[in-house]
């Protein structure tokens, strides 16, 4: 069996494929659902989503797949919401247990397969430097779900998007803070202590009532100068939620320019692994004609969590992510630019952090009444 992952129009499938047997095909019916980041696949039912909706069993169709062919939009850098949210619940293919690969650390394989993956980026006149970007984040995907990219093809296709036009905005205004998560964790930690070092009047407001709606929080955000997207790193890039959020500002916005920061966060030790995500947040400002104007990348962000639940950050190993934070605030109050910092615990050895880590998930399964082998099943 192939499987096929692809976010194409049913008329342009067939064209493209006419003949799918012996292929398992995953496409948008409308149903799936984001992951809301509870790692229930990893500690309450390993290897099995705890979101019913169809799409639940994207691991087990990677494992049992001879290989895997990706059809996607290329949107800022990488996938389309719909082929992200695909992979953003494939989290049952590898196990939560870091294991350093190439000074870098990542998951460790469920199975012991080197999965091939096939990836087909179509968009209008794609730069080189956009190619460059896709490249680049297959590349990490395939790092990251310890599979390897087995070819790399961009198509040329009729661009059915929108010039986007914008009025230059001259107005002072609220700050919003959106917390990108689908859930209550270290994304929206971190920006409720931004929060506290802003001197402009702001507000935190939660993507997840919007997340079917979008178009109603972007109305929400039409007339707000400053955003701040404060946001989780899901499988190398965006979380699906956010990209669509973005893919209807793309579609729909019609007002003025914004200034956008980001300030991210990820499991994984080393921050510059959020540099993709950056580097999405930029094109997408690119593309809308707002200014990009930098942001804070946060890394081995449960640790960080841990510490902000007893309002350490002033303290090691938080102290440098307090001064990120700090030199955050203090460029969004004055409307300003910096350079992306990539930041993360002081000094914290990243040997303890990844024994530390790997020892969390084997009480966690005790927690929920399972073993520590049950954590490593295979379907």
């Amino acid at each position: 069996m192939n499987l096929l992952i692809h976010d194409l129009n049913h008329e342009e499938l067939n064209k493209i494929f006419p003949d799918l047997s012996g292929w398992e095909v995953i496409s948008d019916n409308g149903t799936i659902r984001p992951c809301v980041g509870c790692f229930g696949c990893w500690n309450k039912d390993p290897g099995h989503c705890i979101v019913t909706d169809g799409y639940d069993n994207m691991g087990s169709l990677i494992h049992h797949a001879e290989e895997v062919t990706v059809i996607s939009r290329y949107t800022y850098g990488g996938f389309s919401s719909f082929v992200k949210n695909v992979f953003d619940r494939c989290l049952a293919y590898v196990l939560p247990h870091f294991e350093i690969i190439d000074n870098e650390t990542h998951h460790q394989k469920r199975y012991e397969e080197d999965k091939p993956f096939t990836f087909i980026f179509y968009g209008h006149r794609l730069s080189n430097e956009e190619k460059k970007s896709a490249e680049r984040y297959v590349e990490a995907v395939c790092t990251n779900i310890r599979g390897y990219v087995k070819e790399l093809i961009f198509w040329d296709h009729e661009d059915d998007s929108r010039q986007v036009s914008v009025l230059p905005n001259e107005t002072e205004g609220k700050i919003a803070l959106l917390n990108a998560s689908m859930r209550q964790g270290n994304s929206r930690k971190l920006g409720l202590e931004l929060q506290k070092k802003l001197k402009q009047e702001n507000e935190l407001i939660e993507i997840a009532p919007y997340v079917r709606k979008p178009e109603t929080l972007m109305e929400r955000l039409e007339d707000v100068p400053v955003i701040v997207l404060c946001t989780p790193l899901y499988v190398d890039g965006l979380p699906s939620q956010l990209i669509r959020l973005l893919e209807t500002f793309e579609k729909r916005y019609h007002g003025t320019a914004k200034r956008i920061y980001v300030l991210a966060n990820m499991g994984l030790y080393e921050s510059r692994q959020l540099v993709n995500l950056f580097d999405a947040i930029r094109q997408w400002c690119d593309r809308m004609g707002f200014a990009y104007c930098g942001g804070l990348g946060v890394s081995a962000g449960e640790l960080a969590g841990g510490f902000l639940d007893f309002s350490q950050i002033e303290k090691w190993p938080l102290n440098k992510i307090n001064e990120g934070i700090a030199a955050l605030a203090e460029t969004i109050d004055k409307r300003k630019k910096m350079d992306n910092i990539y930041s993360g615990p002081y000094r914290f050895p990243r040997s303890l952090y990844v024994a530390i880590a790997n020892s969390g998930w084997k009480r966690m399964a005790k927690k929920n009444g399972l073993k520590n082998e049950d954590l490593f099943r295979r379907l």
